[in-house]
């Protein structure tokens, strides 16, 4: 199957073309092997967090026409229109890609499962728990929403000379948090995950 393209789910029974169980396994094992990469691979939760700092620069645009205003800066009312369209230009195609990520780690899953079930092999099934992976995922989002809580009650809990300056920092913190919550429920719905589908008693049955 092509490198970029994501593996399709197993054909049905009646439609099965593979000419002994070691050629279907090598298939189930490759399937699974992109599968696992694309759902929890490094390079997601790299492409969250730049979807996140995309997020983090559209709401400091948007916030900079109220921060022109308080300030009685008088290019705000020609520049501000600009920095709200770049802001909304960066923020809504982040929160669209976040919510389309989510999505697609669904299908992600229902295509694991279904090669998973296809049949049992477990030195390759026992590699997908990927241990490290999750551990990563959960670690660094747990680093990045504790540094969004802290800046969301920073912001919220000193006192500021302009009222943008605290929905600055909130959103910023929001965003942050969020993006961390996003990460932390994915690696405990892979553990979880490996735990019922990829327990002992999963590979005892089809030995």
């Amino acid at each position: 199957m092509p490198r970029s393209s994501v593996p399709p789910p197993p054909p049905p029974p009646h439609v099965r073309t593979w000419p002994d169980r070691a050629a279907l396994l090598a298939d189930r094992r490759r399937a699974l092997e992109e599968l696992l990469r694309r759902s929890l691979g490094v390079h997601r939760v790299l492409l969250l967090w730049l979807l996140a700092l995309a997020a983090i620069i559209g709401w400091s645009l948007l916030v900079l026409p109220l921060q022109q205003i308080e300030q009685h800066d008088p290019t705000g009312f020609i520049l501000g229109p600009v920095f709200a369209i770049l802001g909304l230009a960066a923020l809504a195609p982040s929160v669209v890609a976040v919510v389309l990520a989510v999505r697609r780690d669904r299908k992600l899953r229902e295509l694991l499962d279904a090669w998973l079930h296809l049949d049992s092999h477990p030195p390759t099934d026992a590699r997908l728990r990927s241990p490290g992976l999750s551990l990563f995922w959960f670690l660094s989002s747990i680093v990045v929403g504790a540094i969004g809580l802290w800046a969301s009650f920073a912001a919220a809990g000193t006192r500021k000379t302009y009222f943008s300056d605290v929905v600055l920092g909130m959103g910023i913190g929001l965003i942050l948090w969020m993006t961390g919550l996003i990460g932390v429920v994915k690696a405990v719905r892979h553990y979880r995950w490996a735990l019922r589908v990829l327990a002992p008693a999963h590979f005892a049955e089809h030995l």
